[in-house]
Order: C-alpha cells, then structure tokens, then sequence
C-alpha cells in the first residue's frame, strides 16, 4: 500500500548498485536508487548526507538537518501493510460488510471494531505518505519521464491481477462464483495512487515547478535551509480540518455508504465514501513536502494526537463490545457521529504514527530493511498467501479468533518471504 523512499547512495555512502546521478532538485547531491513499496517511485530522492550506520537512529529530533536517511517512513509502511494482512485474515472471521472468498460461520464478535478502526485511518496513512513521495520523486525528474514510471510499475501488476490473479483466486478458493469482470480486489489502491500521481504529473506539465530553490523543494532534513518556513498547522486547523471531511464525507454517504464499490469505466474500483478522506491526505502528503511537517511538526503535538487516536479507537471498541445498548445511536444520529469520529482517529493515528515512527523508530536494522524491500510485493501477493492458510484451518476445530490469531501470524512471515522470493524476478 505505498510508497517508498528506497536505497540512495550518499557521497561517501555505500552503493546501492546502479550508478548515481546528479539530483536536479539539489546542485551537488546525489541520487541512487529506491527499494520500493509502492513503487519505484521515489527514485532519484534528493540528499546530500551519508547513510548512517546500521541499527543506529538517524533522527536528530523534528525540524533539525542530520544525516539520514527517511527510516521511520519504511518502517512505518511495513508496520502498515502487516496491519493490511491481519485486516484482510480477519474477513473471514469477522463481521464484515466486504466479500471474502473464503467465510467462516461461527465469527468473533470483537474484530468487528477491529475491522472500524482499520479502514478509518491505515489507507488515507499510506495515501498521505505516497503524496509526500511522489512529490519529490516527480520534482526530481521530468513529469513525462516520472509518469511512464509510474504506469509500468502501477498498471502492470494491476493489469495482470485483474486479468488473471483475481479469477484463479475465485476459481481456487470459491469454485461456482460468478465471473467478476475485470476485478483488481485490494490493488484498488494501485488504480488510485496512479490516478493522483498521473494529475499531480499533468499538473507539473501545465504548470512547472517555479525555483530549484532548497527552502522551497527539500525536507529539511535534506539539507540547510534557508529562509523562515511555512507555519505549521495548529489544533484548530486540523481540526476544523477533521470536521469539514466529516460534513462532507457525511454527505457523500448519502448516496455511496460504506463498503459499497462501483467500477468506473469498466476498470477503476472505487468507494466512494472513502475517496474525500482519501483523496485529502494524498493533498495534505503532497503539502507537507513542499513545506517540511513531517521534519519540522512537534514531537509533542504528535504524542497529543496520537493520544486523541488511541482514544478514539479505544472508544469504539467499547462501543461496539457493549456501550450501544446504553448509547445506542441510529439514523441521522449515528450517520453525524460516525463521521466526526472517523475524521478524529484518523486525523490523531495519522499525525501521532508518523511522528512516533520519526522520534522513536527512525532506524534500520538488516531484517528492518529486508522487509522493505520485500514489502510492496507483499501488499501485492499478500490476499492469495492469506487464503492458503485460510483454506488449510477451514475443517479445524477452533474458535474464529484463534484462527485469526493463528493465521495472522503464520501468514505475515510466509508473506515477506514469498515476496523477497520473487521481488527480484519480477522487478518488484
């Protein structure tokens, strides 16, 4: 579900292999290339330091120029996509709105708010994140060139799922379903990510990037930078932020409620009740770039939101496990909760994860960086690995959360290692 900075090379710095270039967007810099999550698409990032050590922090705290390299992001995206696996073994034991190949009949009541609290924040993290990338991978290159990358490395594992991964799938694990049509199941992801990439590209066409001016292209952590920076965004604005995506994601639910998918143009799987939210945080990534808030926002204002995060989540669990039946709230009064709530939690999980991963994360470690690169072909194959096991506990008599527990953590290790298997072999 991502994107990823990847493997750069330093002046100084180990090679990663492929000879560097110099970086446009910095005079003097140089550019490697990237393990990808979700793409290649942050080759050529920008930097002029070295990379430091292994197993050492390379953060010098929020809003200070230090050597490193953008660690925490690559961790925080495998922490992601383990969380996207445990999501998607939970379908079939869980009370869940979305279709599975593979149901259960006996199903564990509490990953029904595991399931709420997933889908309100983890994918509108991952779509911050891409935008923050792809901002400075396509300022790093020319849009064209930045644009054909993107649909060789987004559209073709799409296509081939679509064409060929999604109907073996129905045919394996749910013989006698009706054919789905061109169906790219959770590489929706992809289709989007291309989408906004491919606009934010023809944008940079019809209106080129102003300046290679440092205090207005780089992280600050890329190097000095000169000039005051752009304010910070403050409680207020985030949240006033929070509540205009609620109204507005509440009116959208109107006529496209949660889970329900359409396919545009025959081949674009959508939900629409989730593309506000979206949509937002892949704007809020692309900003955040150009002016420095993941280097530069408060330890301690993260910590707060991440406090309004957990809390938040920690009230719907307590919500759905009993405190409805003394609060219950329907109609028009759970369609304006619900809302506000959601915008609160992913706000708070989105800001609070990415500034714990920054402060207190922002290592590598070699099994840290063999997940990195495995994990954007884990995103990919993840759903068939996840089934086989699925498959293999069917006739076990066990409890519904013991299988999730079981599968869980059987299917996130055989996932990363089928996917460092064929990464390479598959240009992924």
């Amino acid at each position: 579900m991502s994107v990823w900075l990847g493997d750069l090379t330093w002046p100084g710095g180990q090679s990663t292999g492929r000879t560097p270039g110099q970086c446009r967007i910095w005079p003097g810099a140089r550019c490697g290339t990237e393990h990808s999550v979700l793409d290649s698409v942050y080759r050529d990032a920008p930097t002029g330091h070295k990379v430091p050590r292994r197993g050492r922090t390379a953060s010098g705290g929020p809003g200070v120029a230090t050597t490193k390299r953008l660690y925490y992001l690559d961790n925080l995206r495998v922490a992601l996509t383990v969380l996207v696996i445990a999501h998607h073994v939970g379908q079939a034991y869980g009370p869940t709105g979305g279709y599975w190949p593979i149901q259960e009949a006996a199903r564990a009541a509490i990953l029904a708010p595991f399931f709420t609290v997933n889908r309100s924040f983890f994918m509108s993290l991952f779509f911050m994140i891409s935008g923050y990338l792809v901002v400075m991978s396509c300022d790093s290159k020319e849009p064209w060139a930045f644009l054909k990358g993107r649909l060789l490395r987004l559209g073709i594992p799409v296509a081939v799922f679509g064409l060929l991964m999604v109907p073996l799938q129905l045919f394996v694990f749910s013989p006698g379903s009706p054919w789905p049509g061109f169906d790219v199941g959770h590489l929706w992801f992809l289709e989007h990510l291309l989408i906004f990439s491919a606009c934010y590209a023809l944008w940079r066409i019809v209106r080129p990037a102003p300046s290679l001016n440092p205090a207005s292209r780089l992280p600050a952590t890329c190097g000095q930078v000169a000039g005051s920076p752009a304010p910070l965004p403050g409680y207020f604005t985030i949240l006033g932020l929070a509540l205009a995506l609620a109204v507005v994601t509440a009116v959208v639910r109107i006529w496209f409620p949660i889970d329900r998918w359409i396919t545009i143009l025959g081949f674009i799987r959508t939900a629409f009740a989730d593309v506000p939210r979206d949509l937002t945080f892949f704007i809020l990534g692309a900003v955040a770039y150009r002016r420095q808030w993941f280097e530069r926002f408060p330890g301690s204002t993260g910590r707060v939101w991440l406090g309004v995060g957990v809390l938040a989540a920690v009230l719907m669990y307590a919500y759905q496990m009993g405190l409805y039946r003394v609060l219950p709230l329907r109609g028009d009064a759970w369609g304006i909760a619900y809302p506000i709530w959601e915008m609160l939690l992913c706000c708070g999980m989105c800001i609070g994860l990415l500034v714990l991963f920054r402060d207190h994360l922002n290592t590598e470690s070699p099994l840290s960086r063999a997940l990195g690169r495995s994990q954007y072909a884990a995103y990919i194959f993840h759903v068939p690995v996840v089934l086989l096991f699925q498959l293999a506990v069917v006739s076990l008599a066990l409890p519904p959360l013991a299988k999730f527990t079981v599968v869980t953590l059987v299917s996130v290790p055989a996932t990363f290692w089928f996917s460092n298997w064929v990464r390479k072999p598959l240009y992924l």
